[in-house]
């Protein structure tokens, strides 16, 4: 909004007080329009927006006070200056004006230089809010492109292949989030999982959960090998502030679940439901990942994955939930005791899990990004029943 162009509402029942007010403000290219009283102001201010309505206090029908409150419940953008001649109650309509929402108060008989000065601040304050709210309407355009962008890297939720069922979970703290998972197919005929999580929130760490994509992904030309991951990923933050660093576990299991290869850099420790329901643990095979501990391996560790068992990853924003009555945080029993479950699918796992999380941790949502990536190899009898489909399909 340009100031010298503003449109002003003039409120008077006095004709002199209208007529003098109005030549003052009427300078450079302001509309200023004459209302000699409360109910012209009305229809004039239905019929075209205004910047700024100054306005008497003591007028028939309705007082300042009441057409001030009438004009800002249609047009609560509207700001108003309110003027009085009762020198005797000057302060109580101060007070008054300025706690009713107007933007200030003058007192008649009011010198010409004040007025303008008044109205020039008032106008420039409200080009100012414009260019603020405009500015972060912008960001927040920008911020909902971005955040549809992060949640595009992410994979479908749900997998179902090569004797495999896989299920994700991922919810961001804000509007972009630190969190990333993924899984490919290897050549070898097996499967590659990533979750990980960079430090921090916003655009920055945003910005880095592309590169731990894109060092996953690139990861391709050796069949996704957990440590071959790690280190690409590792060198892709490698300029980065060592503030800017990242955790994650990377699993790649063989064609017939008899190796599980995984790295965990600085990540929680994964576990892995036996046929039993028994739990075990991968534990951390080496440090975060970070530009100031580059000289660090990432050590490749290895297991199995049996039929019938289920391995579970997650990020710390599920455990360190705090709850709002001062209860700690959620920590990994309730996730445990879920996850033991072997009559839960892999979604409905998930699910249970962050039904239980809301209910610990309220509903105003997560202080850090939520991720969980479950896994499961199919029984024996379920591989080959599916195999014998196969085969008869053929």
């Amino acid at each position: 909004m340009d100031i010298r162009e503003a449109s002003i509402l003039v409120v008077d029942d006095d004709e002199g007080v209208l007529r003098a007010v109005s030549r003052i403000l009427a300078r450079g290219g302001r509309r200023v329009v004459e209302a000699p009283g409360p109910r012209a102001a009305l229809e004039l201010a239905r019929g075209a927006p205004f910047d700024l309505a100054v306005v008497d206090v003591r007028m028939p029908e309705m007082n300042g006070f009441e057409l001030m409150r009438t004009l800002k419940r249609e047009h609560p953008d509207l700001d108003v200056i309110i003027m009085t001649g009762n020198v005797e109650e000057s302060d109580e309509n101060l007070l008054r004006a300025i706690d009713e929402g107007a933007y200030y108060f003058i007192q008649k008989p009011f010198d010409r230089r004040v007025m303008l000065a008044l109205v020039d601040r008032c106008l420039e304050l409200r080009r100012l809010r414009e260019e603020r709210e405009g500015f972060l309407d912008r960001v927040a355009r920008e911020l909902d492109e971005a955040r549809q962008f992060q949640l595009g890297m992410l994979p479908a939720p749900e997998y179902r292949g090569r004797g495999l069922s896989l299920a994700a979970r991922y919810m961001a703290s804000n509007e972009l989030a630190g969190d990333i998972y993924d899984y490919a197919e290897t050549e070898a005929g097996g499967v590659a999982i990533l979750i990980a999580d960079v430090a921090g929130h916003g655009t920055s760490a945003a910005m880095v959960t592309a590169v731990v994509k894109a060092g996953f992904r690139a990861a391709y030309v050796d069949d996704f090998e957990p440590r071959w991951v790690a280190e690409r990923i590792k060198e892709g933050i490698r300029e980065f502030d060592p503030g800017r660093f990242v955790t994650l576990c990377c699993v790649r299991l063989g064609p017939e679940g008899d190796l599980l290869e995984y790295v965990n850099a600085g990540h929680p420790e994964a576990y892995i439901r036996g046929g039993d329901g028994a739990i075990r643990t991968l534990g951390s095979t080496g440090p975060i990942l970070s530009s100031a501990l580059h000289g660090f391996p990432c050590v490749q560790s290895a297991d199995r994955l049996a039929p019938g068992e289920s391995l579970l990853l997650y990020t710390d924003g599920v455990t360190e939930a705090r709850s709002p009555a001062g209860s700690g945080m959620f920590g990994t029993e309730p996730i445990l005791d879920i996850f033991r479950r072997a009559d839960l699918p892999p979604g409905p796992r998930l699910d249970a899990v962050l039904e239980a999380l809301r209910h610990f941790a309220g509903a105003e949502g997560y202080e850090d990004d939520v991720t969980m990536l479950t896994l499961d190899r199919d029984p024996v009898e379920e591989a080959g029943r599916l195999a014998s489909i196969g085969s008869a399909a053929l």
